[in-house]
């Protein structure tokens, strides 16, 4: 198992970021559903940068917009305006087969649900992303993905034969094969009992830690949020907090505050 590293005690700071080392950031972005007197804005001028290497959380109250911030972020949706840079990449300059390409390479996903495809291998469905991008997979590639993530042994499995701790870990590995520039993970541990969440959470403590990606992920635990460098905290639509090193009191004194605020 997996062990999270030991970090400093927890500090609220300014929203800024130093953009010389985000992974990703939004510029003014806005995102409405609908038109006229019904539209829903669902991001209000958003302005933020998630450093690169590290683990960010974003939390909020329901229909804060973090479900909505992670589509935009990960290029899985448009912003109605404004615009989002992934590393040096200018989301808005790519047309849609690019964008598609782009996500495949350079963007690792990770949802609740874990999104294996039952007919597939535990190794195929690893290395799907770069058969879809038309990338040979390197075999000592995937096996060291495999080992880091504890899937040695397994992957001949359908994952109908898997635990649900298992399908994550395969989930992980998918996401971590192309070595993208971000993983998005979507409340990873939802679906999970707390043991098995705590082992998925160091695995993903791990994979910055150890392998050097940047992991952004959106939940509502503030158990799992203490896991992470940072917190963003989004209420109607905006950024309004930003704590770093959190620990799950704190978490739940300012999710507290923003639920009464709404």
């Amino acid at each position: 198992m997996f062990t999270a590293r030991s970090r400093k005690a927890p500090s609220d700071v300014p929203i800024g970021i130093d953009s010389a080392r985000d992974a990703v950031r939004l510029t003014q972005v806005t995102k409405s559903y609908g038109r006229g007197a019904s539209a829903v804005v669902a991001l209000d001028q958003v302005g933020i940068g998630i450093a690169a290497g590290g683990f960010t959380a974003v939390m909020g109250p329901s229909g804060s917009g973090k479900s909505t911030f992670l589509h935009c972020a990960a290029g899985l949706d448009r912003p109605t305006s404004g615009s989002v840079r992934l590393g040096a990449q200018d989301l808005g300059e790519l047309g849609e087969r690019q964008l598609t390409e782009f996500r495949r390479t350079r963007v690792g996903f990770v949802f609740q649900a874990f999104n294996l495809l039952p007919s597939l291998t535990v190794e195929q469905n690893i290395t799907l992303p770069l058969r879809l991008a038309a990338k040979s997979a390197d075999h000592d590639s995937v096996r060291g993905v495999t080992s880091a993530v504890g899937l040695t042994g397994l992957l001949g499995r359908r994952p109908t034969e898997l635990s649900g701790g298992q399908q994550q870990r395969v989930a992980i590995a998918r996401a971590l094969v192309t070595r993208p520039e971000v993983i998005f993970a979507d409340e990873p541990t939802g679906a999970l009992d707390p043991d098995t969440a705590e082992d998925i959470l160091a695995l993903l403590r791990h994979a910055v830690d150890d392998l050097h990606q940047t992991v952004v992920m959106v939940t509502h635990d503030p158990a799992a949020a203490q896991h992470t460098d940072r917190v963003l905290f989004l209420a109607g639509g905006r950024v309004t907090h930003r704590m770093d090193a959190p620990t799950a009191d704190r978490v739940k004194s300012v999710m507290t505050e923003l639920r009464g605020t709404r």
